[in-house]
């Protein structure tokens, strides 16, 4: 069999187990072109089972592709330096009104009508003002691909709605890491729990 034809038959079972590992059509693609580019380079006469190395393969490149982006997403969130984004929330007197039922009303809010990826870039975009070069790296998303994200979001908080009722188990603990975030520059701490909210493989997707 010519390399041209094993690269025929094996792609498409390559290709589903990439996008099923790593969520993303265009991570999948590379991930199994690079697993091509190995094997055309290795003696083939060494190898028992075609198949089965090139699966092995694509395998462990998947996994590395993960390991590789979640390090990359910690080192990112460990060189946080909130500086000037939170003087204006230092700056505002927190005791002139009722910073419990306020925020908490609002984080309710944005937890019922959002998703947790759509939550996430909001509050980070505007909020924190964070630039979509940060938001592309926390979540690992092209900056449009926010952009749309922001978009969706604010166009499902425009829709009118009945008040929400406060129901879900965490919703204590996340108001306490947004008023830390706005007030001591703890902003690690909570954007990781934002990214933690976010099933992997959802957050994997282009």
């Amino acid at each position: 069999m010519s390399n041209d034809q094993t690269i025929a038959l094996y792609h498409p079972v390559l290709y589903s187990i990439a996008i099923k590992m790593v969520g993303s059509l265009e991570d999948a693609q590379d991930i199994v072109q690079d697993t091509f580019l190995k094997w055309l380079t290795i003696d083939q006469e060494k190898i028992k089972n075609t198949k089965s190395y090139l699966i092995k393969t694509v395998t462990n490149k998947c996994i590395n592709h993960l390991n590789a982006l979640k390090n990359k997403k910690n080192d990112f969130l460990d060189t946080l330096n909130p500086g000037s984004l939170f003087e204006k929330y230092k700056e505002s007197d927190f005791a002139k009104f009722d910073l419990e039922n306020e925020i908490s009303e609002a984080l309710v809010t944005l937890h019922k009508k959002l998703e947790p990826l759509e939550k996430a870039i909001f509050i980070l975009r505007e909020v924190f003002n964070f630039d979509y070069e940060d938001l592309q790296d926390i979540f690992d998303k092209k900056k449009e691909n926010c952009r749309q994200l922001l978009c969706r979001a604010k166009d499902k908080l425009s829709q009118e709605s009945k008040k929400v009722k406060i129901e879900f188990n965490d919703h204590t603990h996340f108001l306490e890491g947004f008023i830390g975030a706005c007030t001591s520059g703890k902003l690690s701490d909570f954007v990781s729990s934002l990214v933690n909210e976010i099933p992997f493989r959802f957050n994997k997707t282009k």
